[in-house]
């Protein structure tokens, strides 16, 4: 694959959810990904979080298997692995191991409570991670009880983003020095640094310490969703006096003094109710017309039908086809390092021949790992 890391080998202990996205983003921008699979195991060519990979079904409680983990692990700039704490070292495929085989090694760790804590060894997913870090208590409207945001801030956004930051940060560190290191990636610190705004708003007396009340999260009539005449939503956000202006003017408010109230929250739920009101007599499309690429800061809400169809995506090729699906197109975008078009993900095991040819293992080893069953 083209990209910025074109020329990294990444080792991917296969997981589900945020080792992969990570993988995905790695791979992405350049990187070999190598997956070491689960016999039996399944990789659709329709995820996106499987895309961009190269597949070795290996059966970890064989010790030749084990053996092969070590030498690909040597071979490699970065592993990522997903267990909890404790199951790499069982393994015989622990830090110091794979630190003492190849110091130059990156190896990453991606956990919800992290690598240790009163939690670490406890079963979880993201909605708890996120409620232990603060994030969930302020996800919801007032008065009611928190909304999981599906699984996009613990897994993905303070996960696997966040470790993929991680490695790739580390990776220029080993660049330079030589030197290799673990990175202990948990859910809950990442989900919290993503709230780094909303904790500098509390410090300085901006925010409550409650959900449903504050400037975004969507209390204030400026910055929220509205259901229109068709059934379908929209979004404003217009928060600065420029955009507020053209907000009231678009919707033909201009002359209401009601909305010279913008910033006194005390306001806010009646000017909701006039704004909730004006836009269910218009339509989706007809709202579109009105204040689409204008500074109103307006945007349809489009489903995850509708979104691959709009302009703007189709213009930038936003989304494209892999595996006969849509996905999401690698992000960001580089003016040198371009990255290519995705591959669809490969069955688990295709290329384990060619790995091990890769290692130096010639045919008849290689029959033998199979016939042993190390290699499936």
């Amino acid at each position: 694959m083209a990209g910025p890391l074109k020329g990294i080998r990444i080792i991917e202990f296969a997981g589900i959810g945020p080792g992969p996205f990570c993988g995905m983003m790695l791979a992405d921008h350049g990187a070999e990904v190598i997956r070491i699979d689960r016999p039996g195991g399944f990789m659709d060519p329709r995820d996106p979080l499987s895309r961009n990979r190269t597949s070795i079904a290996l059966d970890m409680k064989n010790p030749d298997a084990v053996q092969i983990a070590r030498d690909l692990c040597k071979s490699a700039d970065g592993i990522i692995e997903g267990y909890r704490p404790g199951v790499m070292e069982r393994l015989g495929l622990g830090p110091d191991v794979l630190l003492a085989d190849n110091p130059r090694l990156i190896y990453g760790r991606m956990t919800g409570w992290g690598q240790f804590g009163p939690y670490a060894q406890a079963a979880g997913h993201d909605i708890n991670y996120i409620a232990l870090s603060g994030v969930l208590h302020g996800i919801g409207r007032a008065g009611e009880k928190p909304v999981p945001p599906v699984n996009y801030v613990g897994d993905f956004g303070g996960g696997g983003l966040m470790l993929a930051f991680g490695m790739a940060s580390a990776l220029v560190h080993a660049a330079r020095t030589g030197e290799g290191q673990v990175i202990d990636c948990a859910m809950t610190d990442g989900s919290a640094l993503l709230a780094g705004m909303t904790w500098g708003f509390k410090a300085m007396g901006r925010l409550k310490d409650e959900a449903g009340v504050n400037l975004l999260d969507g209390a204030a009539h400026f910055y929220d969703s509205y259901v229109c005449a068709d059934g379908k939503f929209i979004s404003i956000g217009s928060i600065e006096p420029q955009f507020y202006a053209l907000l009231r003017e678009k919707t033909g408010l201009a002359d209401d003094p009601d909305f010279d109230a913008q910033l006194d929250p005390s306001k806010w739920p009646v000017l909701k109710d006039k704004l909730t009101a004006l836009f269910k007599t218009r339509t989706r499309d007809e709202w579109c017309a009105i204040m689409e690429m204008t500074d109103v800061c307006f945007a349809p809400i489009l489903s995850l039908g509708e979104a691959p169809q709009h302009p703007h995506n189709v213009a930038r090729e936003t989304f494209l086809k892999v595996g006969g699906a849509v996905q999401p197109a690698p992000a960001p975008r580089y003016s040198a390092t371009v990255n290519d078009t995705p591959r669809a993900a490969p069955a688990v095991g295709a290329d384990g021949d060619a790995v091990l040819a890769g290692l130096g293992y010639d045919a008849s080893k290689i029959a033998a790992l199979r016939d042993g069953g190390a290699v499936r």
